[in-house]
């Protein structure tokens, strides 16, 4: 279900939609018939909407800022026909509470190795998950810290470690409350991905291989990803005490920088 969005939303939505038609120039556009110039600002509503596929009366609409409901592709034709950049593009899909159909897996796995690069310079252990919450950089705090998930050669994906590692059951306290919150906070991150083959192929194996995610999946429970006290007993260093923080990379949505300040 699709809940109704709020005035101020819907408002920019079409704000943003009009400046985006007045500055297009009708001359490089392609698909329009020729026609006489004149003094008027990029295209006129009736352009826009033949370019987007839609009606006018339905262009009009979106303009205006009424509540109407626009399907994902009609957004994208949009996106494409006004030329708008990642950013922009973004931008639309998030004033329209919609998923961007063009966010594909192979988009999200092309990472600049300078952006990951970024880990190393973190005096804490410090890591980045990917659109699957598998570690794709860690720093030497990080390796130390976590045995078995990032100080091996084996999977590097966070879930597999908890679920699948028996050795996460001693390393991790509080094991059982913080597994069951990890799986409401992995469903509430990947909510926008549920059709994604390589979400769908990590829930499907993490199903079958281990009956505690399988019940956690089912309870359908959706937490945001917080930060807060971590705790660990370390077979080197005993009881170890954190505060964890995530932050978002900018310009990479898809991935999450988490670091362990020790207090």
């Amino acid at each position: 279900m699709i809940l109704p969005r709020p005035l101020e939303q819907r408002r920019e939505l079409g704000d943003f939609v009009r400046s985006h038609r007045e500055k297009l120039n009708r001359q490089e556009v392609v698909g329009l018939p020729g026609g006489t110039r004149r003094r008027t600002p990029g295209l006129r509503r009736e352009e826009a909407a033949q370019l987007c596929g839609l009606s006018v009366t339905w262009y009009t609409w979106l303009e205006q800022g009424r509540d109407i409901s626009l399907s994902a592709a009609a957004l994208a034709r949009l996106a494409s026909a006004f030329r708008l950049g990642r950013a922009a593009r973004a931008y639309l899909f998030e004033l329209a509470a919609r998923r961007d159909p063009d966010q594909s897996e192979s988009q999200a796995a092309v990472v600049p190795p300078c952006v990951l690069a970024c880990v190393d310079l973190i005096a804490a252990p410090a890591y980045v998950l990917d659109r699957t919450w598998t570690a794709r950089r860690w720093n030497v705090r990080a390796e130390h810290l976590f045995v078995g998930w990032l100080d091996g050669t084996g999977d590097r994906n966070l879930l597999r470690f908890i679920f699948l590692e028996p050795f996460a059951r001693s390393l991790i306290h509080d094991y059982a409350n913080r597994a069951r919150r990890v799986v409401a906070e992995f469903r509430a991150d990947v909510s926008p991905h549920l059709n994604d083959p390589a979400i769908h192929r990590l829930v499907e194996d993490l199903n079958e291989r281990s009956e505690a995610f399988k019940r956690y999946w089912r309870e359908r429970v959706v937490l945001g990803r917080e930060g807060g006290e971590r705790t660990f007993g370390h077979p080197v260093d005993g009881f170890l005490r954190y505060e964890q923080v995530t932050f978002a990379l900018a310009g990479h949505p898809d991935l999450k920088l988490t670091m362990l300040i020790q207090r």
